[in-house]
């Protein structure tokens, strides 16, 4: 199989890579993207031998072009979007994993899907903020879409292999979400109020990028995963249940109308969705060790506390509003979250900021990708006043 991996110096990249690495006979990797870490990248260049790299900037290009020629490599070095969509759509690229962050994956993403390529779905906010338009176009390429978050992945293991995007044929009452509830899941609100970036990004059970890893902290991690639920499922608001588990080893689950509640468990590392959509339907080795329950004793389950996670409600919220709803909650909370993360914003007012863009921005259809950008950008803007506005 020859792959694409956009994002490759991110932690699923990496992960990607991981476990390419150990298959050699099975995986080539035709192209590596990244954005800013270009040392990193020339590290994978020379490991795998792509034969493109892209990066974001013409000045990074000829860093890492200087750094590969260095050691004899002949990658072809590319930048900017329009080279993103092309690697993503290349002839001979038969599966694109789709691992970068936030809304710049959007166009790569459906470029891949345009050209009908096996994608593994890691960047949420594809379907999030455009999953009318997205999955349309899948559909209409004959792309095959396979889900990388560890949660969605669970659930495509647990459901009937040609459910067909119909769940009460497949017997399916509703599928349960499971989350960690993060690093503050027991603390006060109070306490809350003086949360750190340092402390937000130190997640108990998961390594993931910085971004990711506060959304996790305020569960709108979670709450954009039951956005993706409902698109990848073609599953309603109401069918969508998020239960905290804060163990991190049943990774999701399916309810079926006879009672059965069938379930993916496993040590929390991505390797194993990742390895198990790079080789679906079969099954390869991804490098992460057989779970041991007994070592773990015991699993818990709560239900999340929407005093403390306001995020996850707003959400559900954008869910039912459709249209344009989930892109502005989308980019309000990729505003939210920088803001935070420059310590120009309290934590607890992440989901304010996110609340008055919703507030702002009047609900619009999305009929194509045009109007899922003015949506990003109309969130943006009045995410931007509302950081002025609860700015520390």
């Amino acid at each position: 199989m020859k792959l694409t991996v956009l994002g490759a110096t991110g932690s699923i990249g990496v992960s990607t890579l991981d476990v390419v690495a150990r298959h050699p006979d099975r995986f080539q990797i035709i192209a590596l993207t990244g954005h800013r870490q270009i040392e990193v990248l020339a590290g994978q260049c020379r490991q795998f031998r792509p034969l493109h790299a892209v990066v974001g900037s013409a000045a990074d290009a000829q860093r890492l072009i200087a750094l590969l020629r260095a050691d004899g490599v002949t990658t072809e070095v590319h930048y900017g979007t329009q080279s993103l969509e092309t690697v993503a759509a290349l002839p001979e690229v038969d599966a694109v994993m789709a691992a970068i962050v936030g809304a710049a994956g959007l166009s790569p993403t459906l470029a891949a899907a345009r050209a009908g390529k096996r994608i593994l779905l890691a960047n949420k906010e594809s379907l999030v903020m455009a999953g009318a338009v997205f999955m349309a176009e899948v559909r209409e390429a004959g792309a095959v879409l396979l889900p990388i978050d560890s949660e969605h992945n669970a659930v495509f293991q647990s459901m009937p292999h040609n459910f067909g995007y119909d769940l009460p044929k497949a017997g399916v009452r509703r599928i349960l979400l499971t989350a960690s509830g993060g690093p503050f899941r027991s603390m006060s609100l109070a306490d809350m109020a003086a949360i750190t970036p340092e402390q937000a990004v130190a997640h108990p059970n998961w390594s993931m990028g910085r971004k990711i890893s506060v959304d996790s902290a305020s569960m709108m991690n979670k709450g954009l995963e039951v956005i993706e639920a409902h698109w990848l499922f073609n599953a309603p608001a109401e069918k969508i249940e998020v239960v905290i588990h804060p163990q991190s080893v049943i990774h999701s689950l399916v309810d079926y109308e006879d009672g059965s509640v069938l379930a993916q468990l496993g040590n929390p590392d991505m390797r194993t969705p990742i390895a198990h959509a790079l080789a679906w339907p079969q099954r390869i080795d991804s490098g992460v060790s057989s779970l041991d329950l007994c070592s773990i004793g015991q699993l818990g389950f709560e239900r999340p506390d929407p005093v403390r996670f306001p995020c996850l409600d707003l959400a559900y919220r954008a869910l039912r509003a459709e249209g344009n709803a989930a892109a502005v909650l989308n980019a309000a909370n990729e505003v939210a979250v920088a803001a935070f993360l420059d310590r120009r914003l309290p934590f607890l007012a992440i989901a304010k900021v996110i609340a008055a863009a919703l507030d702002e921005v009047s609900v619009a259809p999305l009929p194509d990708i045009p109007a899922v950008l003015e949506a990003d950008r109309q969130g943006r803007a009045a995410a931007e006043i509302a950081v002025a506005r609860y700015a520390r």
